[in-house]
């Protein structure tokens, strides 16, 4: 932070030289320096998209310019890689035995491009990721169904794979296998 007698100084000597922006560079490198350890304190905290940390960064009122610079930086030095974070919170949610539909839309939520988000949950739906993860779904239900009416076990699990996100294909198939 500079006092107003040096900024006049500065105002002055910008003047005189003819550079007026000199005076507005150097308050665009301390933004960016603010916007930077921002960024940096965010991405400490927890990992992020880059869409997630934008948003954070912009609503925190770093200007776009700004932002768009500090993210491209922490991208190129790969302090920030949506790729990574994105196979990382696919990984999560199959551990929470999500389906496709809802591991986009998880992504895609947390700040994932969506093109991006689209191309890993394909990645993992080749893997079979999506299919272990309603299978294990699948069986945490006919646990907690154990006893019940085959008709009220069933409609608990396409309910819980539904709003997990799962193919209609997949529920059909798992249901069939467990749960008569």
């Amino acid at each position: 932070m500079i006092d107003a007698q040096e900024f006049l100084g500065r105002a002055v000597a910008a003047e005189t030289i003819g550079a007026a922006e000199v005076v507005v560079r150097e308050s665009d490198d301390d933004d960016v320096d603010a916007c930077r350890e921002a960024a940096l304190r965010l991405l400490d905290a927890a990992p992020r998209a880059s869409g997630a940390l934008r948003e954070r960064l912009i609503a925190k009122g770093y200007a776009d310019g700004v932002v768009d610079e500090v993210i491209e930086r922490l991208t190129r030095v790969h302090l920030l890689d949506d790729r990574a974070y994105a196979e990382s919170a696919v990984r999560y949610c199959t551990g929470r035995c999500m389906g496709r539909r809802g591991t986009v839309m998880e992504l895609t939520r947390k700040g994932v491009d969506r093109a991006l988000a689209e191309a890993v949950a394909t990645e993992a739906e080749q893997r079979g990721d999506f299919e272990d993860a309603a299978w294990e779904l699948g069986r945490q239900y006919a646990r907690k169904t154990r006893g019940l009416d085959t008709a009220v076990r069933r409609r608990r699990f396409w309910s819980a794979g539904g709003r997990k996100g799962h193919s209609p294909e997949t529920l059909r198939h798992v249901a069939e296998e467990l749960l008569n």
